[in-house]
C-alpha cells in the first residue's frame, strides 16, 4: 500500500489548507477575546461565531477530502474535523507538525 502523500490535488494544496487553518485560528481567537474579554459586543461576536462555524465546516470537508486524495495525513484531517469545532488551534498545530515532518532538511543524512 502506497502511503506517500501527494503535494496537491487541484485547489486542495497543503499550503492553502495550512494558511486557511491559521486564518481560522485567528478568527477563533478574536471570537474568544470578543466573547470573554470585550463583553460580547454584538454584532461582532455573532459575525465571528458565524465565521468560525462556517470555516470549521469548510475546513473539515476540505481536509477529509484532502486526506482521501493523500494531500494531507489522516491524523491532520482528524485534528481539523474533530477537534476544530472546539479549538482550531489543534489543526493549526498539526499543520506545523506535518510541515516539519515533510521538510527535506529532516530527511537529509547527517554527516
Amino acid at each position: 500500500m502506497n502511503t506517500r502523500l501527494r503535494p496537491a490535488a487541484g485547489p486542495l494544496t497543503f499550503t492553502r489548507l495550512k494558511w486557511t487553518s491559521f486564518a481560522h485560528s485567528c478568527i477563533y481567537l478574536a471570537l474568544l477575546l470578543s466573547a470573554f474579554a470585550a463583553g460580547k459586543p454584538e454584532p461582532v461576536t455573532f459575525a465571528l461565531g458565524l465565521a468560525h462555524g462556517l470555516l470549521w465546516i469548510s475546513m473539515s470537508l476540505a481536509c477529509i477530502t484532502a486526506a482521501r486524495l493523500r494531500v494531507v495525513a489522516l491524523r491532520l484531517a482528524v485534528a481539523v474535523a474533530v477537534l476544530g469545532g472546539i479549538g482550531p488551534f489543534f489543526g493549526s498545530y498539526e499543520f506545523v507538525r506535518e510541515e516539519h515532518r515533510r521538510s527535506p532538511a529532516r530527511r537529509a543524512p547527517v554527516g
